[in-house]
């Protein structure tokens, strides 16, 4: 048997969250993975989910490197300060034609506040006949997530939920 890593318990906590939402129906969980990088010794933990009857998607993206894996298996290195993972939340919108991207942004701005790094990217594929339009919304923290944020990541989905609803009701 081994420790769980700080890694483990946020990926349990944040996944667990987010399988209760999908069995009481308040969303329909439509991929996941959960991958080891041997080479980088790293890992990436993602689901995406959307509301029923919404084609809008979101996505939580947790990710643990070395330094991170090292700061709680290794006593000497500085355990207090990279014992984490960092967290990405994306954000999936398909569309015929063009969307007030400020609007979208400013949803975002307003469910999770202005000091986020928040990137708005969107693709057009001129030669497909359907015209569809892909627009991702990226919110990053730009810090290191730890096991003392557990309850802020139950939370989290909650606000993931919320820019759902407002992106599927204003854009």
């Amino acid at each position: 048997m081994f420790d769980p890593t700080a890694f483990d318990n946020m990926k349990v906590v944040i996944e667990g969250a987010l399988y209760d939402k999908d069995i009481s129906g308040d969303i329909v969980i439509t991929d996941r993975n959960d991958f080891l990088n041997l080479a980088k010794m790293s890992r990436l933990f993602e689901v995406i989910f959307r509301l029923p009857n919404s084609s809008v998607e979101a996505q939580v993206k947790m990710e643990s490197r070395l330094d991170n894996l090292a700061a709680e298996l290794l006593p000497s290195f500085q355990a207090e300060q990279l014992a984490g993972c960092f967290v990405k939340l994306s954000f999936f919108l398909q569309h015929e034609r063009k969307i007030d991207y400020q609007m979208a942004k400013k949803i975002l701005v307003d469910i999770w506040g202005p000091t986020r790094n928040i990137t708005v990217s969107v693709v057009n594929h001129p030669l497909d006949l359907q015209n569809k339009i892909s627009t991702v919304l990226e919110l990053k923290f730009d810090r290191l997530i730890t096991e003392d944020q557990l309850e802020d990541l139950v939370e989290m989905t909650e606000f993931m939920i919320t820019t759902l609803k407002q992106l599927s009701e204003k854009i």
